[in-house]
């Protein structure tokens, strides 16, 4: 297999390197990052995020002999950039003393990332191939433990190249950038055929410390090469350690072992080979681990990243107890894995979407294999809204958050299904009320005890959805009753609907992290979906009475909210003070975040044209649910946000919050108001720039046809995340890796035009943009579409997982297909 056999979406030069860290590792598992220059950075393993953590050693060298007698070793990285020359101690860069590389660039289609690093007076070109297998709907390949970094070594020259490449690490267990706790670290050599590696325990430590555990480095050589290790470096001082590994290696490419009796022990693990003059050859490393003990956060109070004592414990260190084990089984399913994976991402890489809406949709992909998503040992799914550099940032699967983003329930099932488990059945009280930040451990789910209107009518629509992508008729009745009580709260005395008309006129807090006050489109919005989402899965269950009410309620709020919130322009927020808290229902306001005043409300949005004033009709659209708002309500509304919020350059943009954009760069503003319109005191993120926000109205532009405008944000967006400015696998929001930024696969799944149902077996092509491979999903399976031109039928593929179809609807045409049920690797020609 050669390089040019991944796909490459992007391609960065030398200038657009600083930023890059590709997150390794699989759902739930924690991460290693593969830098931009061929480093090994932020080892976010035990059990907590840790940007910026490291080994102190840790490095791949190598080293060239050629037939003339020269020796040289290299650092496999490429040039450090010019911001790490400076310090009071000299350069602050891990491996500044090492030589390396002078040329380095990075291509990419995640999860794949490869380092071309090229030095004229080295004979070998290198290029690190890193990646963690992903499948989707299939969490199980997709939840390894493991990261692959292959090192492929050229020969450019016509005379054999006599090499050795070596990985050295030092024992990290027992430390994960917050702790660091030793307890007899050992280093232990392992040996399994072709595999070699070098396993990292500590012994002695605590049972239940958090940075307990084991790793693994663990190599493929090929079967000709010389095998040889260290489990230890020397104790020596002034450098003399790295100094005598160095002199080892370049003396005969053979490593010797050491005494040690430091904490944290280093290893190294090395391969010494001939590349011929022309050729190529690969040698793999493969990182595995297992940190067990991941502790619940703490889900009461005001403090949202901190962590309780209670050890939940990681579904995948229950599946994967012993890292050397862990390499084993990947080594030898690699080319399997490897092959899986290519063809998952080759039917996202290979349909008709422009480049960049690929990219959006796929690199923030990434975020569910970060730590802001985690799996206990009990096998349910969480996530924070993002991560800090050292803890999590805001705990409890928020639901106004993870509410934008429907990549859960299109691509992994498993996953949407947990959430909904935990909405429904641990999360929604008695009286309907949905503690919209999940506690742990499960018993302490409804610790929170605050709704948020937004979050509570996502939830509603994502049930919808599941249900609707799966047609699991069990799974809907089950979590049916506490579904319907989380609409009926809405019309509670002192609710958010207590008059039953259709219109959310209450005290609503929402993801802006406050509360409004009276009728405004983005609550409006949502509730309208809610209530079509409920209507259809009342009449799933037999339930039609409610069903009708639903519908009501629906018919009515919507023609209110054309009627009195539309300004001709854009909807506006109609804001309603309350002049008796005490008649405001319990669990509706969050007393430290939204306005302490309820007669004189501030931190509203009132005559402000939002960002996301339609997110309810973006979801609605996205599951199928139809249209909630007038045709020409909401193209007005949409065009509006762009004309007025879409800014090119920042550098006199005035905002008191967050910075997500500045300079030159162009971004859509999360609100703009006319000049005489503006409250004194907005809600807190009006001035304030958002990703996962700008992605919903792109969708939303790609859905009333709106190409280019949807485009030039997108495009937007992914020029700020250029590696150079910031990670184009981390857009952040409150925290790295942030849930709503995974609302870019929207606007794939919006251009696709393919949408499935579980319920009645049809998969629909709708009208399409391009006319070129389009990819379709169901959260179980996936595949891609290619439509028939003169030179043949179209050609429906199942890539992955199982497709139970009765018809497949193309342009207005139905087709039978030839057998009930279509599985990974058919394709269907349809003619």
């Amino acid at each position: 297999m050669t390089a040019a056999d991944w796909p490459v979406l992007r391609s960065y030069d030398a200038a657009h390197l600083d930023r890059i860290a590709l997150p390794l590792g699989g759902i739930g598992t924690g991460t290693i990052c593969l830098g931009g220059r061929g480093d090994l950075r932020d080892f976010e393993l035990g059990n907590r995020p840790a940007k910026g953590f490291r080994p102190d050693v840790m490095f791949v060298a190598v080293r060239a002999a050629t037939g003339n007698g020269h020796v040289e070793t290299l650092v496999v990285e490429g040039p450090l950039p010019v911001e790490e020359y400076e310090g009071a101690f000299g350069s602050p860069a891990p491996n500044h003393g090492l030589p390396r590389f002078a040329e380095c660039g990075f291509d990419t289609a995640y999860p794949f990332g490869q380092v071309r690093l090229r030095d004229k007076a080295f004979p070998l070109e290198v290029t690190v191939q890193g990646f963690n297998p992903l499948v989707f709907g299939d969490t199980a390949i997709s939840s390894l433990p493991v990261a692959v970094l292959r090192y492929r070594l050229h020969n450019r020259g016509d005379e054999p190249v006599h090499t050795t490449i070596a990985m050295s690490m030092s024992n990290l267990v027992g430390a994960n950038g917050t702790a660091d706790e030793t307890g007899h670290n050992q280093n232990t050599k392992r040996e399994s055929g072709a595999l070699h590696g070098i396993t990292m325990t500590a012994q002695a430590l605590p049972d239940d410390a958090e940075a307990a555990g084991e790793l693994t480095m663990a190599m493929i050589a090929p079967s000709d090469a010389n095998v040889s290790h260290r489990t230890r470096w020397a104790d020596l001082s002034w450098g003399g350690s790295l100094l005598d590994f160095w002199d080892d290696l370049t003396d005969d490419g053979v490593l010797g072992e050491r005494e040690s009796q430091i904490e944290r022990p280093v290893a190294s693990l090395a391969a010494m080979l001939d590349v011929p003059g022309g050729g190529t050859a690969d040698v793999t490393y493969l990182l595995t681990w297992n940190f067990p003990n991941r502790r619940a956060w703490s889900g009461s109070g005001t403090h949202l990243g901190e962590y309780g004592d209670t050890v939940i414990g990681n579904a995948y260190s229950v599946a994967h107890r012993d890292s050397w084990a862990t390499a084993v089984l990947v080594a030898e399913r690699l080319p399997e894995l490897e092959g899986v994976t290519l063809d998952a991402i080759r039917a996202v890489v290979d349909t008709d979407a422009p480049v960049t809406l690929r990219e959006a949709a796929l690199f923030n992909l990434s975020t569910l294999r970060s730590p802001t998503v985690f799996q206990s040992a009990a096998g349910d799914y969480y996530g924070w809204e993002g991560v800090g550099d050292r803890a999590g940032s805001c705990h409890g699967t928020c639901t106004h958050v993870w509410g934008y983003e429907f990549a859960t329930s299109l691509l992994f099932a498993p996953v949407a299904r947990s959430f909904r488990t935990t909405q429904y059945a641990r999360c929604t009280d008695e009286s309907g009320l949905m503690s919209f930040r999940a506690g742990l451990p499960v018993e302490d789910s409804r610790v929170w005890r605050l709704a948020a209107a937004d979050g509570q009518m996502a939830c509603l629509v994502h049930l919808y959805l599941d249900w609707k992508l799966s047609g699991d008729r069990d799974l809907l009745r089950s979590l049916w009753p506490a579904a319907r009580r989380s609409l009926e709260f809405c019309w509670i005395p002192g609710g958010w609907d207590a008059d039953q008309d259709g219109v959310m006129e209450g005290v609503q807090h929402n993801t802006m992290d406050v509360e409004y006050y009276g009728p405004n489109p983005q609550m409006g919005s949502w509730y309208l979906a809610a209530l079509r989402a409920a209507e259809e899965m009342a009449h799933a269950v037999g339930e039609s009475d409610f069903a009708e009410r639903c519908h009501a309620l629906f018919e009515n709020g919507s023609a209110w909210l054309d009627g009195n919130l539309f300004n001709g322009d854009f909807y506006r927020h109609e804001v309603r003070p309350v002049a008796d808290a005490d008649k405001i229902a319990e669990g509706l306001r969050h007393h430290s975040m939204g306005s302490a005043n309820t007669v004189d409300p501030d931190l509203q949005l009132a005559d402000g044209c939002l960002v996301d004033q339609l997110v309810g009709q973006y979801a609605a659209t996205l599951t199928g649910l139809g249209a909630l708002l007038d045709d020409e309500h909401v193209r007005s509304a949409l065009l509006a946000v762009h004309k007025r919020n879409f800014r090119r350059g920042f550098a006199h943009h005035f905002n008191p919050m967050r910075s997500f954009v500045l300079a030159d760069e162009a971004a859509v503003l999360m609100c703009t108001y006319d000049d005489d319109k503006r409250p004194v005191r907005p809600f807190p993120y009006f001035g304030e720039v958002m990703t996962g926000f700008e992605y919903t109205l792109a969708s939303g532009l790609l859905q009333v046809g709106e190409t280019d405008r949807a485009m030039e944000i997108i495009d937007a967006i992914r020029s700020r995340y250029d590696g150079r400015r910031r990670n184009p696998f981390d857009e952040a929001e409150c925290g790295h890796h942030y849930a709503r930024a995974m609302a870019s696969w929207s606007a794939f799944t919006t251009w696709n035009a393919i949408s499935y149902s579980g319920v009645n077996q049809v998969l629909t092509v709708g009208e399409r943009r391009a006319y070129g491979p389009a990819f379709w999903s169901t959260g179980s399976a996936f595949g891609t579409w290619e439509p028939s031109t003169s030179d043949g039928p179209g050609r429906l593929r199942v890539t992955g997982g199982d497709l139970p179809l009765k018809a497949l609807e193309v342009a207005g045409r139905t087709y039978q297909p030839p057998k009930a049920v279509l599985r990974a690797g058919e394709v269907w020609k349809v003619t």
